[in-house]
């Protein structure tokens, strides 16, 4: 992903805070971004976060150049997580509930970011998983991305969720896909692809844009215009799948298949190179025992309120403009993209009935001992059955300040003093307990006008947009194969 361009460069997967090297405002900056974002990877999936088993060089050796968030947080599963950071808002505040159709849908009156981006002069590309509805008003071409590589419902090979039915027989390679206006047969490993196909994008980018004046941050000329790439990855979402060689280490050591596969696709991801949730394994297998992953030290995991479920790794580096190993302790979260991304790069926020409702995190960005002032970060896991959301207020649910968090009606645990949330000391301090379960009924309220999926009838399997567009398209003309300029790749 190199370039001669001015690179900000993020992954969603205390050390002293170093100056800033870049003493100019980062607003109006307009740096090339590119989001990578895993799928059910979280803190301890790491070996730079202290996972004994993993091998992650690159991403240590990204870990260690880069401006740290911490103690940042997202949803505790897939759709919430990426309609948040499209929207800037809290999931349930733009209709998604669920991970599946069609309360996965991000409702229609949000203008997602992306089209800020645009507006203001950005190229604009998604690959891998999108998750947000298939139906065509809600596809990543009409909500702000001009190239589009992404597979259908959840998940490669959730035909019963939306994904196209070829994928069910030979799951995460050689898949079908779609690309733009077009469903296409591709080859390979599905993260090899998202990743080829990401940078032959921006090498496009790069090689065929005329100049543009030099930039107000980062070093040498800019080229234009600038663009975004979100390398969404399905991986390590189940099932759990790797290439041989990627497995193979593992299984010697005595894993099972299920763990073989899901470590290689972690090691895979590392070799290309907000996760979107918490690690999805809390168990893993040894020479026949069951034994609990490594999640560095946190309660809980994916789908889960707690910081096993919500707290991941957020890294950002930009050559030249931000500090090396710095962590920023502040809590921040996925809503803060929104607003940042439209600051950094100059974009006015759209006029919308849903605008986006987080932080800018500038501030931490070009000073990490910058002033940040408390804040309530809201959480429930949803996934309801239909009929039971009044039932599910206090299950799976939390609100996270910088020191506490109170869950489930009634936990609260100090995590200054107890990050693994271990003993609740609600009876300690009742006053505590008392404000973040108002302002948490406060906040569940007000959500229930913008549930707008919740009643919606589910779509069987077959019926999906895209089960029906690839039908369409198999008939009429076929579906053709497509590749990306491929780069070389080193395999173990």
């Amino acid at each position: 992903m190199k370039s001669t361009t001015r690179v900000l460069l993020i992954t969603l997967l205390s050390l002293a805070c170093a100056a800033p090297l870049w003493a100019k405002p980062l607003s109006g900056s307009r740096p090339n971004i590119i989001l990578v974002m895993t799928d059910d990877q979280g803190m301890g999936d790491l070996s730079c976060m202290g996972s004994p088993v993993l091998k992650t060089p690159q991403l240590d050796r990204f870990h260690a150049q880069s401006t740290r968030f911490a103690n940042f947080h997202v949803s505790p599963t897939c759709s919430p997580t990426r309609g948040a950071i499209m929207s800037g808002r809290y999931p349930f505040e733009v209709g998604i509930t669920h991970t599946i159709a069609p309360r996965e849908r991000a409702a229609l009156d949000v203008v997602m970011f992306p089209v800020a981006l645009q507006k203001a002069g950005y190229k604009t590309g998604i690959f891998g998983k999108w998750h947000l509805g298939d139906e065509e008003e809600y596809e990543p071409g009409n909500r702000g991305f001009d190239e589009v590589l992404v597979h259908g419902g959840g998940g490669i090979g959730q035909y019963v969720f939306g994904d196209f039915q070829p994928n069910r027989e030979n799951t995460y390679f050689d898949n079908v896909l779609l690309h733009n206006e077009t469903i296409v047969k591709t080859k390979g490993f599905c993260t090899d692809l998202f990743f080829d196909a990401a940078c032959a994008w921006i090498g496009k980018q790069v090689s065929v844009a005329p100049p543009r004046p030099e930039a107000r941050a980062g070093a040498g000329p800019g080229t234009g215009p600038p663009y975004f790439a979100y390398i969404s990855l399905n991986a390590p979402h189940g099932p759990m799948i790797a290439p041989e060689g990627y497995k193979k280490r593992f299984l010697e050591m005595g894993y099972d298949e299920q763990t073989a596969g899901r470590f290689g696709m972690i090691e895979n991801i590392d070799d290309n190179f907000i996760t979107d949730n918490g690690m999805s394994r809390p168990w893993i297998q040894k020479d026949e025992k069951k034994l609990p992953s490594f999640n560095a030290g946190m309660r809980g995991a994916k789908n889960t309120p707690y910081d096993g479920g919500t707290r991941v790794p957020s890294f950002w580096y930009w050559k030249g403009v931000l500090g090396k190993g710095v962590d920023i302790d502040g809590l921040t979260a996925h809503i803060d993209l929104y607003k940042t991304f439209c600051e950094l790069a100059g974009a006015a926020i759209p006029e919308s009935k849903l605008p986006p409702h987080g932080r800018s995190l500038l501030p931490l960005l070009e000073n990490p001992e910058a002033k940040w002032a408390n804040r309530k970060i809201f959480v429930n896991c949803g996934r309801w059955n239909p009929g039971e959301r009044d039932a599910s207020k206090y299950y799976k649910n939390s609100v996270r300040t910088q020191r506490w968090r109170w869950a489930e009606d009634g936990d609260l645990y100090d995590l200054a003093n107890d990050p693994g949330e271990k003993r609740n000391v609600a009876a300690e301090h009742p006053e505590v307990a008392k404000e973040l379960r108002a302002a948490y009924d406060q906040w569940w309220k007000s959500t229930i006008p913008f549930q707008v999926n919740e009643d919606l009838p589910r779509t069987p399997p077959g019926k999906y947009p895209l089960q029906l567009r690839y039908n369409k398209q198999l008939k009429e003309r076929g579906i053709p194969e497509w590749a990306p300029v491929l780069r070389r790749r080193k395999q173990p």
